[in-house]
């Protein structure tokens, strides 16, 4: 039986001030009631009450939006009185996704001093960045954010880069990476955007990219992450590679969309609504709310269960495919914001692409895990290749 670690937070809902041109959240304001969207200290409290009591020792808060820094510092900081209160004997671990706009030297000495680990949206140089993260009225916003990034590093906060690629940013892997290293971000996230056309629904967006020129694009970044590493050059953490990894070595990948199914986590709206990811905030798919239902009696839940197994349900072309134990058909929202794809993921060429271009080295340092793990008898130091 699964067990209750995990929520995904909204506290500002879908509320945000940018407005990214191919962001899928925003448009979740229509779910609820008008206004501002933000969370109180009443379903904060009965949130951390239910998970601390309900769950493992190991407890994982993410917070997200929206941008979740628009609830103030102060809400952040009940958030870890609560935390304390209830969490007697649990290890916690929060992490704080943000466009950076509104961080300060106040907001990364409380995110350092209680080891929050912070994803900052950052989609490499200016030119870059500021193609599509826009603010309302129009302006890039990459000199804000890439100046709170800095600070954040300065500080000693755990900071990744969150980065989108889409059909322009595709084109700059280098460029991406090479700045990411400079800015100490050595910790690199990058997230493939496809979303449906608003005027065409039978197409994607245009701002979303191919499967060709995002699997290009992971071949390239895996040829710069294997060159530093040839280099004796520290190299750095990249997320989609490791989670990778993990399969080649017979271990259930991190990363959520290559897992074997789906509702391994809840997201809890600002109002206490429940759902099953944050891909898929729809009224349908509403398990409950936490003012009303138990979050495990949720997790368990047979709608949850329902969801979970959207993901086994693979295209014929994934049952026969070498490479479905690596990806088990990707995210279930990649195949359907395309009508195209007539069901199979959108990125199926991507994930193929990097795992041929990827396979013999990706061999080679498995073999390289299990001697170790046979001579020394001890956890594997991946830093040889993840540092």
């Amino acid at each position: 039986m699964k067990k209750l670690n995990a929520l995904l937070i909204k506290p500002a809902g879908p509320d945000c001030n940018l407005n990214c041109t191919y962001c899928f959240y925003l448009d979740k304001a229509s779910l609820f009631d008008p206004g501002k969207h933000r969370m109180s200290e009443e379903t904060l409290e009965m949130m951390i009450r239910q998970m601390m009591s309900q769950s493992e020792n190991e407890v994982s808060l993410a917070w997200q939006g929206g941008e979740p820094t628009l609830m103030g510092l102060p809400f952040f900081k009940k958030a870890i009185e609560f935390e304390i209160k209830y969490g007697q004997g649990k290890t916690v671990g929060n992490g704080l996704q943000t466009n950076g706009l509104l961080l300060t030297d106040e907001w990364a000495d409380f995110l350092k001093e209680y080891n929050f680990l912070v994803g900052i949206s950052l989609d490499g140089p200016k030119y870059i960045h500021d193609h599509y993260r826009k603010t309302p009225n129009g302006k890039g916003s990459w000199d804000v954010v890439s100046r709170n990034a800095k600070m954040l590093v300065q500080k000693g906060v755990q900071v990744n880069a969150m980065t989108t690629i889409t059909d322009y940013s595709a084109d700059f892997a280098k460029e991406i990476y090479d700045f990411h290293k400079s800015m100490g971000l050595n910790f690199m996230q990058f997230i493939p955007i496809v979303e449906t056309d608003t005027e065409n629904p039978e197409m994607a967006a245009k701002y979303s990219v191919s499967g060709e020129k995002y699997g290009k694009f992971l071949c390239q970044i895996f040829d710069l992450w294997m060159d530093d590493y040839a280099k004796g050059i520290n190299t750095t953490s990249v997320r989609h590679i490791e989670s990778v990894f993990f399969r080649y070595v017979g271990m259930e990948a991190p990363e959520c969309p290559l897992k074997r199914e789906c509702g391994v986590y809840l997201v809890v709206e600002h109002n206490g609504d429940v759902f099953p990811c944050d891909f898929f905030v729809r009224p349908e798919l509403k398990l409950g709310n936490i003012h009303h239902e138990k979050l495990n009696e949720m997790l368990h839940s047979e709608d949850m269960k329902s969801f979970g197994m959207l993901k086994t349900k693979l295209p014929d072309d994934c049952i026969s495919c070498k490479w479905k134990p690596f990806c088990y058909g990707g995210c279930t929202k990649d195949r359907v914001r395309d009508q195209r794809d007539a069901g199979n993921n959108h990125f199926c060429k991507s994930y193929k692409m990097f795992l041929q271009h990827a396979d013999p080295l990706m061999k080679a340092m498995a073999a390289d895990y299990h001697r170790q793990q046979s001579h020394e008898n001890k956890i594997y130091d991946a830093s040889g290749f993840f540092s």
